[in-house]
């Protein structure tokens, strides 16, 4: 038994690792992210990130109901008013050529499930209630956000590949890298958990608004991306 489970802990680490490469060869590439929190499922780090995230206030109710979003009809939230959450969140997936559904399922069996579901197609509407970027230092520095509200072990791990991503290939890029983890880590450090909300039942409530109700800033600071 022991060897097994060593063995099994030892394929899990090498997907991570491979993860992590194919996320320095290629920083767009989604399936490496995935690859990289699958890796990671049965770790004690993920332990400390279900733990950590059903103590935050107001996610305990949402774990228990399971709760989940339907699948985005783009055109319906670009018809709402301009301002509101679900017109900014039509325009951030339209301008960018973004698939909703773009995102590595989970069937729901856990607490731990539920978790990675809701944070997967959650992860755009926090781009844009934080209003950090998705280029790649954007991405960077939302895995820095979400470290800091979650301890999510995959944004660890993101947050530290991209840091030697730019510092073996773009080193002139690590101001705006440094800049942009710190940003997003105490933007996320001050925020209320935003795992907490119930972004779908308020589409038409002006973004603003959403961003004084959980503590951000209405006007986000621009960064220096790279």
């Amino acid at each position: 038994m022991a060897e097994h489970q060593t063995r099994r802990h030892q394929i899990n680490y090498l997907r991570t690792l491979s993860g992590v490469v194919g996320m320095i060869r290629n920083p767009e590439g989604t399936e490496s992210v995935f690859d990289i929190e699958d890796g990671l499922r049965r770790t004690g780090a993920m332990d400390s990130f279900e733990a950590r995230v059903a103590g935050l206030p107001g996610v305990r109710e949402l774990m228990d109901e399971r709760y989940l979003a339907q699948p985005l009809d783009v055109d319906v939230l670009a018809a709402m008013p301009a301002g509101s959450l679900g017109h900014a969140l039509a325009r951030h997936l339209l301008d960018h050529g973004f698939d909703p559904d773009y995102y590595r399922k989970v069937e729901v069996k856990s607490d731990l499930d539920w978790i990675l579901m809701r944070m997967r197609q959650s992860h755009d509407i926090w781009h844009v209630v934080t209003g950090i970027g998705t280029d790649r230092v954007g991405e960077i520095a939302l895995k820095a956000f979400e470290l800091a509200q979650t301890w999510r072990p995959m944004a660890a791990v993101i947050t530290c590949g991209g840091l030697l991503r730019y510092l073996l290939k773009d080193p002139e890029q690590m101001g705006a890298v440094l800049g942009g983890i710190g940003h997003g880590y105490q933007l996320g450090y001050k925020a209320q958990p935003l795992l907490a909300q119930r972004w779908e039942e308020h589409w038409s409530r002006p973004l603003a608004e959403w961003r004084r109700m959980v503590g951000l800033p209405e006007q986000p600071e621009a960064l220096g991306m790279a």
